[in-house]
């Protein structure tokens, strides 16, 4: 089974997309993470990430995810509706597959350390806490940034578990381990505040509510909204608390205008919404036309894929198939080196084959991340061009936010035309050492990769005409250069190889 954890660091910036995109697009440089979901709040002024992948790989992208909101963020300036302490302020692991709560905890101690350590920033478990004091995120959060850079350096009480005892610009961080939470805000139809914190109160847990609702009373531009928590929907249904909020807003003469949804959500916890409201009493999740899809269909992703291409849309396109292609060539010698390691005959190359197998496992899990990859750069173009340009600062705004995206766009091709370089070397020692019954495989590979060297570099030259920073463009042009020459003497190399073994 994959492993699979989901994190979702919450960040003080909702307000400037530039910044916030800084900071995702660092998370989504570490291979074998998905960003799945950015949710950005003004009034709150506040970022909700939801990345999943690996435990490895979702543990280093968090790291790079507060490393960079602290380069970017300054508390001392942030204002914002809701409660916070850092530029990152709370950094949660969720078990999603194949790991327990006990290994998110792990994550959890380790990160802590690690931001501590290298960043200077206090950090503070919590859920994951050793001590019962901090098992509670409001607990920890007591007291926001402004309370808690006084009190950091006098209180031996909250004194952090990792890093200094006191605060610099990026404030200090919160980071647990703890399950599946649906962060969920009811706008209610009056701008009195007194009535939203009243009703958070009814409803929390913490002041006689239910069990697993944690609630705040908070502004919400001209409305006000009663913003929460839900720490487990299936004991604590979203259904019964909107109606709780209903009931209570009624005795002010209040309406219930919305409902919002931050971030992701089991689609089970609507699923129950949905049961309740229409008095669906026998009905059964085998009704819904895609669980039965998704039971059917098990060879969905190359059909998914193919579709995706075809549709008249401009992601994927040829960055991601490029990487695609790339990845074939290195699941083909994968396959080469496993099908010789083992086999009678090939005793003295099995130490060389193992290894080329490891590195090609690793070069196609990059080069399949880079497929997705290659659609969020050009999606990251497009909303740069988007941007408003009314004033000269939106307009130089804008322009910064285009060149740095157009770099990104670049990056990520030139990235897959270097894990092709890598695939085609893997290939060449495959193909003149490894299963001879296989050398077949090893050609295709090679011309995978050749393929996919090709096609990325012609995804960085469109990107590269457009930079205007002439030293950028420059080395990326010269690498470019660089890699295909190296690229196409050893697809050559690997050909004759091949033909001769043949």
């Amino acid at each position: 089974m994959k492993r699979i954890v989901e994190c979702v660091p919450n960040f003080s910036e909702g307000r400037d997309p530039q910044i916030v995109q800084q900071i995702v697009d660092r998370m989504r440089q570490v291979p074998g993470v998905r960003v799945l979901d950015v949710e950005s709040d003004p009034d709150h002024n506040r970022s909700v990430v939801t990345l999943v992948g690996s435990p490895e790989a979702v543990e280093r992208a968090a790291f790079e995810g507060i490393a960079a909101a602290a380069s970017l963020i300054d508390m001392r300036k942030h204002k914002g509706a809701h409660p916070r302490m850092g530029a990152t302020d709370v950094v949660p692991f969720v078990p999603v597959r194949g790991v327990t709560m006990d290994d998110c905890v792990a994550i959890a101690r380790r990160l802590g350390e690690r931001v501590g350590r290298e960043l200077g920033i206090p950090v503070y478990l919590y859920e994951a806490a050793t001590r019962p004091d901090r098992q509670n995120l409001a607990d920890v959060r007591r007291g926001e940034y402004e309370g808690l850079r006084e009190e950091i350096r006098t209180n031996p009480d909250r004194a952090p578990d990792f890093g200094p005892a006191e605060m610099g610009p990026a404030g200090a961080t919160a980071i647990g381990a703890r399950p599946f939470l649906i962060a969920f805000n009811v706008n209610l139809g009056t701008g009195d505040l007194k009535i939203a914190k009243a009703i958070a109160k009814a409803v929390r847990h913490s002041s006689g509510g239910f069990r697993h609702c944690k609630a705040l009373g908070v502004p919400a531009g001209s409305l006000v909204q009663v913003t929460m928590n839900m720490t487990d929907y299936r004991q604590t249904p979203l259904h019964r608390v909107v109606e709780a909020i209903r009931s209570e807003a009624s005795r002010y003469g209040v309406a219930v205008v919305e409902s919002e949804i931050v971030g992701l959500t089991p689609a089970e916890a609507l699923l129950d919404a949905a049961k309740w409201y229409l008095s669906l009493h026998r009905f059964s999740d085998e009704q819904i036309l895609e669980n039965r899809l998704a039971e059917e269909d098990e060879d969905i992703t190359p059909t998914a894929m193919l579709d995706a291409v075809a549709a008249p849309t401009p992601t994927p396109g040829g960055g991601s198939v490029a990487a695609l292609a790339g990845a074939l060539g290195a699941a083909l010698v994968q396959m080469h080196a496993g099908l010789t390691v083992g086999k009678a005959g090939y005793e003295a190359v099995a130490p060389e084959m193992q290894e080329i197998l490891s590195r090609a496992e690793a070069l196609r899990a990059s080069l399949a991340e880079a497929v997705r990859r290659d659609s969020e750069a050009y999606d990251a173009v497009v909303r740069a061009f988007a941007l408003p340009k009314a004033t000269d600062e939106e307009k130089a705004r804008r322009r910064e936010a285009i060149q740095a995206a157009l770099v990104g766009a670049a990056e990520v091709p030139m990235q897959v035309a270097r894990a092709s370089v890598e695939v085609l070397e893997l290939t060449k020692q495959v193909a003149a050492k490894g299963n001879a019954s296989c050398i077949c495989d090893s050609g295709v590979a090679g011309y995978m990769a050749l393929a996919a060297l090709r096609g990325a570099l012609l995804n960085v030259e469109i990107n590269v005409k457009d930079i205007k920073n002439p030293d950028v463009a420059v080395a990326l042009k010269a690498e470019a250069a660089a890699l295909l020459a190296k690229g196409k003497t050893l697809a050559d190399e690997v050909e004759g190889i091949v033909a001769s073994r043949m």
